[in-house]
């Protein structure tokens, strides 16, 4: 068998493009959302079925209410209630859809301009064997 040495180049990246950068930072930080949406669902349904809010709101509830009375005090219930924790969740991942798309297409166009000035990152790729 013949076996020749791996050929080597050495490439710069000399340029980022932002319509790209955008395009692919949308579409990862839109799969994140959804895997967040999802984990913060089946969290939340652990800790449900665990009876964690409702301990949690018990406690809350004896703390809150005046001594000597049954009834009153501060409705935490209502603090741990699906939809309010899926609707920060949706707020909360939406925002950083945004985020994210936003700071990486900044980011390319900051690279850009540092590239012009240093020449870029330099890249060494090897031939596959």
């Amino acid at each position: 068998m013949n076996t020749k040495p791996a050929r080597k180049a050495q490439l710069q990246l000399a340029r980022l493009e932002p319509w790209s950068v955008m395009k692919f930072s949308f579409v990862m930080s839109v799969v994140c959302f959804v895997v967040l949406l999802v984990a913060v669902t089946v969290l939340y349904m652990i800790l449900a079925g665990l009876g964690v809010f409702d301990a949690i709101s018990d406690t809350i509830n004896s703390l809150t209410k005046q001594q000597g009375e049954t009834t009153g005090g501060v409705d935490a219930g209502s603090w741990f209630s699906f939809f309010r924790v899926f609707g920060y969740t949706v707020l909360v991942g939406a925002l950083n859809v945004l985020l994210i798309t936003a700071l990486s297409t900044v980011g390319s166009v900051i690279y850009n301009l540092a590239a012009d000035l240093v020449g870029g990152v330099e890249v060494t790729l090897k031939e596959a064997e």
